[in-house]
């Protein structure tokens, strides 16, 4: 199993001061964070939050790119629907070319509706705009010379995506996805397949397993794409800690509950039930002792599940070195039965 980085970097308040000290929190998090040995980060992305979210997604992983030799640097993901796709794909190749080959490209279809508003595109149009632009793509990466695309949402005439990406034909492709209609589009489409923070441990593993066999049905070996699952990394071991990582828990699932997709979503639906059902410690979280998480991953390791990407809450990088010398290293890789 291997191990990165779900999250992004929040600025601090307001003015330049406030805003750089907060990304500079994060990218010195990433920085240690390869040192220690994590393979990868996926970054989000977010408009018009109000709370300092990260949104040119793709920026800050270039500048990350100058300052790292090995992690690997995706998303997670680029809404598409809100991209002109020329300009998109350039910028994806260069980033991929300025970081030696190192870009995952995570991408989704978007679920906030402030955000389609704000963009003033309709929600409605979003599969099919996900399906132009994934096409376009795909198109501007593997067309030798000149090409021109009419599609539904863009016309482009006589044009060249320059520069190239290093990964040939392109950058590793991810969606995340959680209904079951998802899932098996991303293996259809030759998805790599992200899962959310938001999913319970058994919820998790049989979505793994609808994705394996989707690959099967569309005619590929069912380890030929990979899974990442987010998991939000809260090492507690005393009473009191746990009981601070309960009320943390409780307060992101509070915050971003929105994100639950497929069975059992309803469970996040206001802060109330949340409370009431106990699900900030159903499973969805890497909390506890360290022999705890190690089981748990464990658990996914044999699942199925290629990787997992931590998010703490805290952003300690304390918390990374720990999981880095007492976790990660006693889970163990199992041939997976299926």
């Amino acid at each position: 199993m291997r191990f990165g980085l779900f999250g992004g970097a929040k600025s601090a308040g307001y003015g330049p001061d406030a805003d750089s000290q907060g990304y500079r929190s994060f990218i010195d998090y990433v920085i240690r964070a390869e040192e220690l040995g994590f393979e990868s980060l996926f970054m989000v992305e977010h408009h018009f939050t109000g709370v300092g979210q990260v949104s040119a997604s793709l920026n800050l992983l270039t500048y990350l790119a100058a300052l790292t030799k090995r992690i690997r640097l995706g998303t997670a993901v680029v809404v598409l629907p809100w991209h002109n796709p020329v300009l998109l794909a350039e910028q994806a190749s260069t980033l991929d070319l300025l970081s030696g080959g190192r870009f995952d490209f995570g991408v989704g279809k978007g679920y906030r509706k402030n955000e389609f508003a704000g963009f003033s595109i309709s929600q409605g149009e979003a599969d099919a705009r996900f399906e132009e632009c994934v096409a376009f793509l795909r198109k501007a990466w593997t067309s030798e010379g000149r090409f021109s695309h009419h599609g539904r949402y863009w016309n482009f005439e006589d044009i060249v995506v320059e520069p190239r990406p290093i990964q040939q034909p392109h950058p590793p492709l991810w969606m995340a996805a959680g209904s079951v209609e998802s899932i098996r589009r991303a293996a259809f489409g030759g998805f790599n397949l992200l899962l959310d923070q938001i999913a319970s441990v058994e919820l998790s593993l049989e979505r793994a397993r609808i994705y394996r066999d989707a690959l099967e049905e569309a005619g590929r070996d069912q380890h030929s794409n990979q899974i990442a699952l987010a998991r939000s990394l809260q090492i507690a071991e005393t009473a009191a800690e746990i009981e601070k990582a309960l009320a943390v828990r409780q307060r992101v699932l509070s915050r971003i509950g929105d994100l639950a997709r497929g069975p059992g979503s309803e469970r996040y639906a206001d802060e109330a039930e949340i409370k009431e059902a106990g699900l900030a410690a159903d499973g969805s979280s890497l909390m506890g002792a360290p022999e705890e998480i190690t089981s748990t991953l464990q658990t996914l390791a044999d699942g199925g599940i290629d990787t997992v990407l931590l998010t703490d809450p805290n952003g300690d990088p304390r918390s990374l070195e720990r999981f880095a010398a007492e976790i990660a290293p006693n889970v163990q890789p199992k041939a997976l039965a299926l």
